[in-house]
């Protein structure tokens, strides 16, 4: 199994929907027969889905999760009822998947990919096992990812940002376009974007597509004036909001306006604020989903939010030093561990471990970064795709005078431990891969 998805891994990225709709046409189109939750967008869309998950788990449903990437292995990226695909079931499935994917490449659609492999075993899982619903995170863009041949009951775009620029567009109206390829006609479309060109592009598509618009407000879009873009928007059908009560290294409490319903005084125990519009997001597409029939109560939103777990996103996994992980993986990821580090860590040093892909946007990244650090450790996280230390060493010393380089995570991880004073607070961030792989030297 490893060794066909390691072969599948090289064939790259090859944005597109015919080869999985040839696919799953061979599968006995399996997604046909199920019910979606479709989640896209730049940054917390793994967040949002697995808050989805607990939530949907705690009110009783068999629900079916596709997120990607994974930390530790492919297991991860399949869950049934918040439990992960036995790996000899996953095996069958890749079984019964590769032989068709072979045929297809061999009648001239080109092979499909490693993802699009992926989408179509996690669509025959949940059909075989009659999941209902399913939430499915979008892999790449939105318009031509291979998750984009399903008929949604709800569709949620977290923000927009730059990101993955060489396939989804230079600009932010270029990447916007390329998400809002999700919303479909007459499905309603939630989204927590706060970038106006972003959102003037989703307005016209949901305008065009006559598909009911919610729009999450955060505390950080306050002062944005969108009459001008409301009026664009005869579908447009609510805003939600929320609001931090309080917060600490195990949670956060907060309430949240919903469309049909105020949800007071919820806890969850995911850090940063980002979460609560990741959260909101969710319970706006609960309030969706309760119109298709599905029995979700409060007492259930209250429950699935209060044990929710998304591991390696600003999670603190060891105190004196206090050791935190979050998988940053581009300036908006950036910007938010910013300002969690700001909020959860006020007046105290922060040690940096930090590690990048060199297809990111790593000098802006830096500069968010490394002005809150007293020390900065550049790594290479285990990747052919990660970018040189001495390149971003270079970066660094423009923000912070201490830069050091340990060439593989485990030397830094050694380093940081070894530097840091129990009141301090060490850092890994710049890719997922970079966390996983503390993770997995920190015996987590």
């Amino acid at each position: 199994m490893q060794n066909y998805l390691s072969e599948l891994t090289f064939l790259g990225i090859n944005l597109g929907l015919e080869r999985t709709k040839e696919l799953l046409k061979r599968l006995g189109n399996p997604h046909h027969h199920l019910r979606f939750i479709h989640v896209g967008g730049t940054n917390g869309k793994g967040s949002t889905t697995a808050i989805l998950d607990s939530i949907l788990n705690a009110a009783g449903y068999k629900t079916g999760v596709f997120t990607s990437p994974h930390l530790y292995d492919y297991t991860e990226r399949f869950c049934l009822g918040g439990k992960k695909i036995n790996p000899v079931r996953l095996k069958e499935l890749l079984t019964l998947v590769s032989p068709l994917a072979s045929q297809i490449a061999a009648e001239g659609y080109g092979h499909p990919t490693e993802f699009e492999v992926l989408t179509a075993v996690a669509l025959r899982y949940f059909y075989e096992e009659e999941a209902d619903p399913v939430v499915l995170e979008v892999g790449l863009g939105g318009s031509l990812d291979a998750t984009n041949v399903v008929g949604p009951m709800v569709s949620l775009i977290t923000n927009v940002s730059i990101d993955h620029t060489e396939y989804l567009g230079r600009t932010i109206k270029e990447i916007a376009l390329n998400k809002a390829g999700i919303i479909k006609e007459n499905v309603p479309l939630i989204t927590a974007c706060d970038e106006r060109q972003a959102l003037a592009v989703i307005f016209n598509l949901c305008r065009q597509k006559k598909a009911p618009l919610f729009w999450v407000k955060s505390q950080a879009t306050g002062a944005l004036n969108l009459t001008p873009l409301c009026r664009q928007v005869p579908a447009a059908a609510g805003q939600l909001s929320w609001e931090s009560k309080n917060f600490s290294l195990s949670g956060q409490t907060f309430t949240v306006k919903g469309r049909k319903d105020i949800y007071e005084n919820l806890f969850i125990p995911l850090l940063g604020r980002y979460q609560l519009s990741n959260a909101t997001l969710a319970i706006a597409a609960i309030e969706v989903l309760r119109e298709f029939g599905y029995n979700v109560s409060k007492q259930a939103i209250r429950q699935g939010l209060a044990i929710v777990r998304w591991p390696g996103r600003f999670e603190v996994i060891r105190q004196n030093p206090t050791v935190v992980v979050d998988g940053s993986h581009n300036h908006a990821g950036a910007k938010n561990l910013r300002q969690a580090l700001d909020d959860y860590f006020i007046g105290k040093e922060v040690i940096m471990v930090l590690g990048v892909l060199k297809d990111k946007e790593y000098s802006k990244m830096v500069a968010e970064l490394t002005p809150r650090a007293k020390t900065v450790i550049i790594t290479k996280p285990r990747n052919p795709r990660a970018l040189d230390c001495r390149v971003l060493a270079a970066e660094a010393v423009k923000y912070v005078n201490q830069v050091l380089i340990r060439e593989t995570v485990p030397a830094a991880l050694y380093q940081a431990l070894k530097s840091a004073r129990p009141e301090e607070v060490i850092c890994f961030t710049g890719s997922l891969y970079l966390v996983a792989e503390a993770l997995s030297e920190l015996k987590y």
